[in-house]
């Protein structure tokens, strides 16, 4: 691809489309990054709460499980059970905002969720945390979906790569900083008479309610509504995203009068992305919920504090492998073994670290797991909106999102049952790898073009 000034400082067109001439391309790289200034960094830490709700739970289980009196299946059935209820809210969330407006419906969601996300410091018994947990999922549940939703209002599919990317970044980033946050604040165990579980759903969840709140002043639903962008640039990315909808996908080459809303949806290539995205999202939850306990099963003796070093690795690895492998994507145009090779390193670490008695090795192998499920996850998101015309988008990614999360519901109860039966982790990781291997060979189906072309015309109305 060529370069451009844009690449050195924010996106470089990550899709099937580039500039029709130069005048074009400076106009639109100047609006381009001057959206990505204006809106990744937020939404980027608006995510980083996202996630850290989402995964903490993983280090309260370090002392919580103790507390509550939970066994291995009662821990992963909370997970379960958050999952469910984030499945089942996720599509009708994503409808709702497009009713109402991403800034009015994101902003009440994260208020909602943080809330419930720090009561969840009050959970006294097993059934207390489920209800808490099933709460926190029903009120994050269209988040992502709706932010990846809200993405295609103001990135053209273009950039939309290499903006998905450093969205989701977060992830990892999270992961990380969480990681070894979330083990000195263990340490406060006692403090003001609150144990240190307490401790971590008060100041980790209690956030997201506060960003809420500046989601509705500092968010905008769509460019013509931006006072920060003046009236040529409204009209520049209008005219880009216009263009970008006459030419809208539709699974088999079907008119969008000849294919119903319903049959997009059920089509065979949608049904091959959610399942594909359903083997991935396993091994997610998997790095999410379980690496602390792993890292505890290897590193007998060490204290939560240093769990929560060891733990912050592996994501640091993965914040290192998305930047390179997405530019690498980018620059290549090219998407199917982007996908397919991280999976199967994924895989593959996990095998490491069930097979080896080595703790560096299987410290390496998490690693590895990590770093290839999320740099996947980075790169899945810029190939599903190529299968889904314009109007089936929000419920389309709803659907493909939801789906794919079935397996984080699954995950922590077939592993903590697996932990329970065989008093190791070894069993529930060779499941995560026998579903990374499937989750390749359905990508490998997949209508995805093996290498896109590295130009194309966009519009001569993008000016």
């Amino acid at each position: 691809m060529e370069t451009t000034p844009l690449a050195d400082r924010s996106l470089v067109p990550g899709g099937p489309h580039h500039n029709a001439g130069p005048r074009a391309s400076r106009s639109e790289q100047h609006v381009i990054a001057k959206v990505s200034r204006h809106l990744l960094w937020f939404l980027f830490i608006l995510f980083f709460f996202s996630f850290l709700d989402r995964i903490n739970i993983g280090f309260a289980g370090l002392t919580m499980m103790k507390d509550l009196g939970l066994s291995g299946v009662q821990f992963g059935l909370a997970t379960t059970l958050f999952y469910i209820a984030y499945i089942a809210f996720g599509i009708p969330s994503n409808i709702v905002l497009t009713r109402i407006g991403a800034r009015k419906w994101i902003g009440a969601i994260m208020i909602a969720w943080g809330f419930a996300s720090t009561a969840t410091m009050f959970a006294s018994s097993p059934g207390t945390l489920y209800l808490l947990r099933i709460l926190v999922g029903v009120t994050e549940a269209g988040f992502l979906p709706g932010i990846l939703l809200y993405m295609t209002y103001w990135f053209p599919g273009a950039y939309r790569a290499r903006a998905n990317a450093m969205f989701m970044i977060a992830m990892p980033v999270t992961a990380a900083l969480g990681s070894a946050l979330s083990g000195y604040i263990l340490a406060l165990d006692g403090t003001l008479g609150l144990k240190g579980w307490q401790w971590l759903f008060f100041l980790e969840g209690l956030p997201s309610a506060i960003l809420g709140l500046l989601v509705f002043a500092y968010l905008r639903d769509v460019p013509e509504k931006a006072a920060w962008l003046n009236p040529e640039e409204k009209r520049t990315l209008s005219h880009i995203l216009a263009a970008e909808h006459k030419t809208d996908p539709v699974p088999h080459g079907e008119s969008v009068a000849e294919k119903s809303l319903l049959g997009e949806l059920l089509s065979p290539t949608v049904i091959k992305f959610a399942l594909a995205y359903f083997c991935l999202v396993n091994t997610l939850a998997m790095v999410a919920v379980w690496t602390p306990l792993i890292v505890k099963s290897f590193s007998a003796g060490a204290s939560n504090r240093t769990v929560g070093l060891l733990a912050a690795i592996p994501q640091i690895c993965t914040i290192v492998a998305m930047i390179w492998w997405g530019r690498r994507s980018d620059r290549k145009q090219e998407r199917k073994w982007h996908l397919m090779l991280p999976m199967l390193c994924s895989a593959a670490g996990w095998l490491c670290t069930a097979y080896s008695t080595l703790p560096v090795v299987q410290l390496l192998g998490i690693c590895l797991a990590s770093a290839g499920s999320y740099t996947a996850m980075s790169i899945f998101w810029t190939t599903p909106d190529h299968a889904l015309s314009f109007r089936a988008r929000a419920v389309g990614i709803a659907v493909i999102n939801a789906t794919g999360n079935i397996g984080s519901a699954l995950n922590p109860l077939i592993v903590g049952w697996m932990k329970d039966l065989t008093h190791n982790f070894s069993a529930g990781l060779l499941y995560a790898a026998a579903l990374l291997v499937i989750g390749a060979l359905i990508v490998a189906v997949l209508p995805i073009q093996a290498k896109r072309p590295q130009h194309a015309e966009l519009s001569n109305n993008a000016r």
